[in-house]
């Protein structure tokens, strides 16, 4: 069974910092880009950053630029995303999904492009 399992998500204070998981079963990640996405209550899920197959390109949302770093262990099977210097409006169901076949090298933020998506997990920013 393909799974995408996300974690490392909790409660954090403004300027704090979270590091989340993306762990797959059932399936390589060698072959496909991994995005982060997050939705927020009332809000549309917004691409978040992306990171190529091979792990040489990435892409960030202007919003998290500077701020969050995404990365990958295909040997762990697992993407991660450091996230610093959070704020609030970071608060969000935070997913990672995996692109659909052949968009292995590309790192769109177009949620259209990925097949596989995890359950999420909650990243709230409060004091």
């Amino acid at each position: 069974q393909l799974q995408l399992v996300e974690s490392g998500g909790g409660l954090v204070q403004p300027g704090g910092s979270l590091s989340l998981s993306c762990a797959a079963s059932g399936f390589t990640l060698d072959y496909h880009a991994i995005g982060w996405f997050r939705q927020a209550p009332g809000k549309e899920r917004e691409g978040v950053s992306c990171i190529s197959s091979s792990g040489g390109s990435t892409n960030y949302a202007d919003s998290v630029k500077g701020r969050f770093t995404i990365s990958r262990d295909n040997a762990k099977n697992t993407v991660y995303l450091q996230m610093n210097s959070l704020q609030p409006e970071d608060t969000a169901i935070y997913y990672c999904a995996a692109s659909l076949a052949g968009l292995g090298s590309s790192v769109s933020l177009f949620s259209a492009d990925f097949g596989s998506w995890g359950q999420g997990t909650q990243v709230t920013v409060s004091s």
